[in-house]
């Protein structure tokens, strides 16, 4: 390791802050130092190698057997990804770290790149200068350089390269050196103890059963072969738009680990900024779709909340609502709201009342039952992979 990479000093070991207490003693008596990101990274020069490029025609939402290759946008949540390319018209690089550089929300989150990956925009890839990197030291150095520089750059800040490269990262130190044998233990001891989290989760909630009924595989067969019928429905006739019941403004607040949700307009954790203590007649009602106006980010709230500024409460205008049909209205509205980009002008009661959504229907109504049972099918093919993941890591954790 070249000398401009020895840690710029020595420091006090940080607060394990939400590190679990079963690690805390790992972390007492660790020396910490202070690394410059651009003594230990390069940003990659991968290019788009189709002059005549389409968005439309040469790129895929979803993945498929020609467009195959993760393409990193400016995006929240998937770990980065929001289109995927042809390898032919693509560089590309593993084990990289993604930097978002642009974007109200999504500038300075940070993305660990296992397999190959590409670039399309308003992001870039960094890799290693001298160390050869697993998936362990991946985890490791992405999350440290979220936590450096994610409340340093913003909409108005770009997080470029040039200015990343200065920034600087603690990181475990041993004679002077990374400590990456330190790395990698921490980074296995807590994905062991993230899965046994998961297992209690997925017992607790009852969703380790993963084998489909006979009505939802009738579902699904009915869905893929397009013999369902939908129909456009205006947001307004679905839902009455209401005004929270008290604006909490989030720089007057006290976020506490216990508590009543405050939702804000995030597009993480189901909105979910933290939680508060505050006078209950003010929460607005659970079983409800919070709205962010100025994102278009909408989550299905089952308990009642507070919220921040900017936020409409949908309620449902049919009984039978409830958390999978409200999830699969989530999801049909988001990408209604799709076409909504940073810099326009906020949605008002108005503008969200008359966005049409298109719905499954039954004598010409929404057919709640047919959502909830379609959404019922998908949670458990998703759990299936996550069930038989835990299986697995637990096998592989005995032998």
């Amino acid at each position: 390791m070249g000398s401009e990479q020895h840690p710029k000093r020595a420091r006090r070991e940080p607060s394990a802050g939400k590190v679990e207490a079963l690690l805390d003693a790992k972390l007492k008596g660790v020396e910490w130092g202070e690394f410059r990101v651009g003594a230990l990274f390069e940003k990659l020069n991968l290019r788009n190698k189709n002059k005549t490029f389409d968005k439309l025609k040469d790129t895929s939402p979803i993945k498929t057997k020609e467009f195959s290759l993760p393409l990193v946008n400016a995006k929240v949540g998937n770990n980065g990804i929001m289109f995927y390319g042809r390898e032919k018209d693509f560089d590309s690089a593993e084990m990289t770290i993604d930097v978002i550089s642009n974007g109200a929300i999504a500038t300075g989150t940070v993305y660990a790149q296992m397999d190959k990956t590409g670039v399309l925009w308003d992001a870039y890839l960094i890799g290693a200068k001298t160390t050869t990197m697993n998936r362990e030291k991946l985890l490791y150095f992405a999350t440290s350089l979220e936590k450096s520089i994610k409340r340093k750059f913003g909409w108005e800040y770009k997080a470029v390269w040039s200015k990343v490269r200065e920034q600087y990262i603690y990181l475990p130190i041993k004679n002077n050196e990374i400590d990456f044998e330190f790395i990698e233990n921490l980074i296995a001891e807590l994905e062991a103890q993230k899965i046994e989290r998961l297992e209690a989760y997925l017992v607790e909630n009852g969703l380790k059963e993963y084998r489909l009924s006979q009505e939802e595989e009738e579902v699904l067969r009915d869905f893929e072969s397009g013999k369902l019928n939908f129909k456009e429905f205006k947001v307004k006739e679905l839902f009455e738009i209401n005004t929270y019941k008290k604006r909490f403004d989030a720089n007057k607040i006290t976020l506490l680990k216990n508590g009543k949700p405050y939702v804000a307009r995030g597009s993480s954790n189901n909105g979910v900024k933290g939680y508060i203590m505050e006078d209950e007649q003010f929460l607005n009602d659970g079983n409800t779709i919070s709205f962010g106006q100025d994102t278009a980010t909408m989550f299905y709230q089952e308990k009642p909340y507070f919220t921040g500024d900017k936020i409409k409460i949908l309620k449902s205008k049919v009984d039978v609502f409830n958390k999978l049909n409200g999830l699969f209205l989530v999801t049909t509205m988001t990408k209604s709201f799709s076409s909504f980009s940073w810099g326009g002008s906020s949605f008002n009661i108005e503008i969200i009342g008359n966005q049409l959504v298109k719905l499954p229907i039954k004598n010409n109504q929404p057919d709640y039952t047919l959502m909830q049972t379609l959404i019922s099918a998908v949670q458990k093919l998703v759990i299936k992979d996550v069930v038989l993941y835990v299986e697995n890591k637990k096998k592989g954790k005995a032998a």
